[in-house]
């Protein structure tokens, strides 16, 4: 069975690690990890920021010299004149930015260490995501289930920190694709097996894969739709016009892995040849408004991970040191090794059309009223760490030609809304969840800004961003 490219490189752009992290008894050190209230900086009943620039999230323009009170984990007031009550903790914010926490919507909680294997990363990974600013997250795709729920329900009563988590279930994928940790479906019944079991055991959303054929899609998609849950996909079997006439939810990777004008296409399979049938594509052409408009009017979002595309492309930035100094060093040579091999791969050389083309559709997906979300998908051969993918993927929308408020916008509340949340979380208004992300500059004149990043409210509860960074640094590739 034929499968995408960037399946091909889940499997295999990284060396192998000498085994697999999983399988490793943790030592009784490893196992007594210290108390999360390490890296608190606030937890005060009453927190006023003064002086602040604000981007609300909601698209508008900045406001400036605002004030912005949190009350018991909640936003008690906001704007240029309001009360500060009285022995609040005063934080001034002068020459700063008050941003929404981010929410993200294609993360993961494992990472690649090769020889087909995935390594779980339930401590490390939910506190680099929350030191980044991602208070929200949607686990697109599950390597271990089961990890991803508990971690979901320990966060939820504070054991633990990170974002809030809504879980995939195991990637929904029919024969063909050799990841040892993936389940194959055997047709529409295990489809809707699969849904429902997962659905009983506390998954909130799903994720079909590249393999996956028509009839196994539309039976995951009723199961899930039957209980009020969403389906996303990252597929290649089938096409997204097909996936959008079965009723999908959400597409990953914008326009990424679609094989609609791949001439090799056949019923239920992946073809060969889809990163040069998209190279080639004209996206001002007829077709691609048609399929746009059939997104749009079916109401399917997509969601940008613009982030694990730029590392395939030659002649982007690498990933900042900083990110490097989180991964043991094995999983940092490995991403290294084949960074400075971009440029002379075969498989990579398309993407120097195919990057900024990408960028260019989903501006226009965008524009044609259809939903853009954002994600930052870590995985590829390396590179896209959590705690700084989100920053750097906001960046790139601004690169793509959005506004910052707008492409901030995508990274929060538009991800709010397709989850169901936009009353809680999503914005800066009154009476919201007191989810904050505190930037030293103003990211609407310099969106690189976004990368000084000192402290980060979750619920009204700052944590400093740096201490976590600190205490992580080569533990991702670990746990």
């Amino acid at each position: 069975m034929r499968f995408t490219i960037l399946a091909c490189l889940l499997l295999a752009a990284a060396p192998a690690v000498a085994q697999d992290m999983d399988d490793i008894a943790p030592s009784p050190a490893a196992a007594a990890q210290p108390d999360d209230t390490r890296f608190v900086a606030y937890n005060q009943r009453a927190i006023a920021f003064t002086h602040a620039e604000i981007v609300d999230g909601t698209g508008g323009p900045a406001k400036y010299d605002q004030t912005l009170v949190i009350e018991n984990g909640r936003i008690a007031a906001l704007g240029p004149h309001v009360r500060v009550p009285k022995g609040a903790t005063l934080i001034d914010a002068r020459g700063k930015t008050l941003l929404p926490g981010f929410v993200m919507m294609h993360e993961h909680l494992f990472y690649y260490i090769g020889q087909r294997n995935y390594a779980s990363m339930l401590y490390t990974f939910p506190r680099l995501y929350l030191a980044g600013g991602t208070t929200t997250a949607r686990t697109g795709g599950s390597m271990t289930p089961y990890g991803d729920i508990n971690l979901k329900l320990a966060i939820d009563k504070g054991e633990a920190i990170g974002p809030d988590l809504d879980t995939t279930g195991p990637y929904l994928n029919g024969a063909g694709l050799p990841i040892l940790k993936m389940h194959a479906l055997s047709g529409p019944d295990d489809a809707t097996r699969t849904v429902n079991y997962w659905a009983d055991e506390g998954a909130t959303s799903f994720k079909t894969y590249t393999n996956i054929t028509r009839a196994e899609m539309k039976a995951a998609i009723e199961a899930a739709h039957a209980r009020g849950l969403k389906v996303t996909g990252h597929i290649c079997s089938v096409t997204y016009r097909e996936a959008a006439e079965l009723g999908i939810d959400n597409l990953e990777h914008g326009f990424a892995v679609m094989t609609d004008f791949n001439t090799a296409k056949k019923p239920d399979e992946c073809p060969t040849g889809s990163q040069q049938a998209l190279a080639g594509l004209d996206e001002n052409s007829a077709e691609v408004k048609s399929l746009i408009d059939l997104l749009v009017r079916k109401h399917v979002a997509l969601t940008s991970t613009l982030t694990v595309f730029e590392t395939f492309t030659p002649g982007r930035p690498k990933a900042p040191e900083r990110a490097l100094e989180m991964l043991i060093p094995e999983l940092r040579k490995a991403y290294e090794d084949r960074w400075a091999q971009t440029g002379t791969l075969d498989p990579y050389k398309p993407y120097v059309a195919i990057f900024p083309k990408l960028m260019k559709l989903e501006k226009m997906f965008h524009d044609a009223g259809g939903t853009l979300l954002a994600g930052t998908d870590p995985t590829g051969y390396g590179g896209v760490v959590p705690g700084f993918s989100g920053k750097r993927q906001i960046e790139l929308l601004v690169e793509a030609g959005f506004a910052f408020p707008e492409a901030l916008k995508i990274a929060t509340l538009n991800g709010a809304r397709y989850l169901g949340r936009d009353a809680e979380i999503g914005s800066l208004e009154k009476g919201k969840r007191a989810d904050v992300v505190l930037i030293d500059g103003d990211p609407m004149k310099n969106p690189s800004s976004l990368e000084a990043m000192p402290f980060v409210f979750k619920k009204g509860i700052g944590y400093d961003s740096a201490k976590i960074f600190d205490a992580m640094k080569g533990q991702a590739g670990l746990y």
